[in-house]
């Protein structure tokens, strides 16, 4: 009877061990506080703020651009981890409320600079032909006027030719809309790559040479987004079993 006890009582402290471990936080930000954590690539017409406890991103074309912006979270992020935060594409009227592109980065890398992200940041400045050269995994939710849907894994080739039919969709179940709070789930797990959107997996990628560290970022260009809830997990490697 004791050594049934003691089974149980180890059962059940390995069961909480690894339960515990699925649900690590590595990092979060509700975006209660300032933009300290976060560094702003962006086009000098628009603007990124903190309003509200929500991370506001009023993005605007200029006289001499297309507009465009990314804000990138400061840490580097090493696998394998789940990125989930909420995003709301905004219409209210307001100059940018442009329903379309909302997009992200993740595990991203400069392989000019594979140590700091960030010394390119300036030359960047939210155009977003400069990220072409990255390494990185890129999904461009309701992207151009919210008609496409893709996934990519960057260097972007310069025909911008997707991976497999599959990651590249059209349909009006996978865009976006207005006023509505998704949550975004990124999954990097060894070879296993995955985006979710309200627990839906709309993209799976086995990637044989998969990137294992780098960094995350909010992407999109002439939109109005607020974000919220951000936050990076551990999850138990389960990508090399395949």
């Amino acid at each position: 009877m004791k050594s049934k006890r003691i089974f149980w009582v180890l059962f059940f402290t390995v069961l909480s061990s690894l339960f515990l471990r699925a649900e690590e936080i590595l990092f979060q930000d509700d975006f209660s506080g300032d933009l300290s954590r976060w560094v702003v690539e962006q086009t000098p017409s628009g603007k990124t703020q903190v309003i509200g406890g929500q991370l506001d991103i009023d993005d605007a074309p200029g006289a001499k651009d297309k507009g465009g912006c990314t804000v990138w979270f400061r840490e580097k992020i090493s696998g394998p981890v789940r990125i989930t935060y909420e995003a709301t594409m905004v219409q209210k009227g307001g100059p940018n409320d442009r329903i379309s592109d909302l997009n992200c980065f993740w595990m991203a890398s400069d392989p000019k600079n594979p140590e700091d992200l960030f010394i390119g940041s300036k030359e960047r400045s939210g155009s977003f032909k400069k990220y072409d050269p990255l390494r990185t995994y890129y999904v461009g939710y309701g992207a151009n006027e919210n008609v496409t849907t893709r996934f990519r894994r960057y260097p972007r080739p310069r025909d911008d030719k997707a991976l497999k039919p599959e990651y590249d969709l059209s349909d009006a179940k996978f865009m976006n809309v207005p006023n509505k709070t998704l949550k975004i789930e990124l999954v990097a797990d060894g070879k296993n790559i995955q985006f979710l959107r309200d627990g839906e997996v709309i993209f799976t990628f086995e990637d044989p040479e998969p990137l294992r560290e780098g960094w995350f970022g909010f992407r999109t260009t002439r939109s109005h987004i607020c974000f919220d809830n951000f936050k990076v997990s551990r999850i138990p490697a389960q990508g090399e079993k395949k």
